[in-house]
């Protein structure tokens, strides 16, 4: 798929939900949208809204709001600022590590407290962003929404073990989404809910760990992010459920 047919399964104008839009592949998508998709409206949501772009041209509209994935309320009063229905819902979160909290290696590291910290941003935020927004998704149309999760929430796939709270909040969120394809079906039968894998994209989250990452594995943000449009352009809702790599390869259960 050519740049000039971006999105083009769509019929636009579009109007879309980015949440984590101040992350790197947020940033990106951002970016992307706004310079290829003629009219789109684009709400962008993160926990600190910084000042919007000017240099996008494409966007009919720009509007930036704060949340907080770990407040419930929080998320409530950011999709009662969507007014119109909603063409695609994109989240683009996730933790991995932070200055007080490490990927674990062995069962001695797991701790509690660390934990919870990691399910709260991987899995009970996304279940409470998809229970605010999904059903300001239109109907009659085809519609997406898609969650970042990870190769290695894959349970089949698991070959090295380790990382425990990551591949489990995952795995978990992978079976959220499967769940709510189920359950969104029986009402809105042209959307589709999906998992999406963006490789190992150079950014904050991936930073520590890139040392034993190839050339041609790390992708920027960018690139990230254009193939996993290109990917969400291909879905069908037969693929409503599943987990798909940037390269449009369905992962593992």
């Amino acid at each position: 798929m050519d740049d000039t047919n971006l999105l083009a399964s769509f019929p636009g104008p579009l109007n879309i939900a980015i949440i984590g839009s101040s992350g790197a592949i947020g940033s990106a998508m951002m970016s992307l949208i706004g310079k290829e998709l003629a009219g789109a409206n684009l709400h962008l949501f993160a926990r600190s809204c910084a000042a919007t772009p000017d240099d996008l041209p494409a966007l009919a509209s720009i509007r930036c709001h704060s949340i907080d994935l770990t407040d419930p309320d929080s998320i409530e009063r950011a999709a009662e600022t969507i007014e119109q229905p909603l063409d695609m819902v994109l989240l683009l979160t996730g933790l991995l590590h932070q200055d007080d909290l490490q990927p674990e290696k062995s069962l001695k590291d797991i701790d509690a407290v660390a934990m919870q910290k990691v399910f709260a941003i991987n899995t009970i935020g996304p279940a409470l962003v998809a229970q605010a927004f999904l059903p300001k998704l239109a109907k009659n149309k085809k519609t997406i929404f898609a969650a970042l999760s990870a190769r290695v929430g894959s349970i089949s796939d698991n070959r090295l073990g380790g990382w425990h709270s990551y591949r489990a909040s995952k795995a978990a969120l992978n079976m959220l989404i499967k769940n709510f394809s189920i359950e969104v079906a029986r009402k809105n039968k042209q959307a589709i809910i999906v998992g999406l894998h963006p490789g190992t994209v150079d950014s904050r989250l991936s930073k520590p760990f890139q040392k034993n990452v190839k050339p041609e594995q790390l992708f920027s943000a960018d690139y990230s992010a254009k193939k996993l449009l290109q990917v969400i352009d291909q879905l069908t809702v037969k693929d409503s459920g599943g987990c798909f790599a940037w390269d449009g390869k369905k992962i593992p259960e």
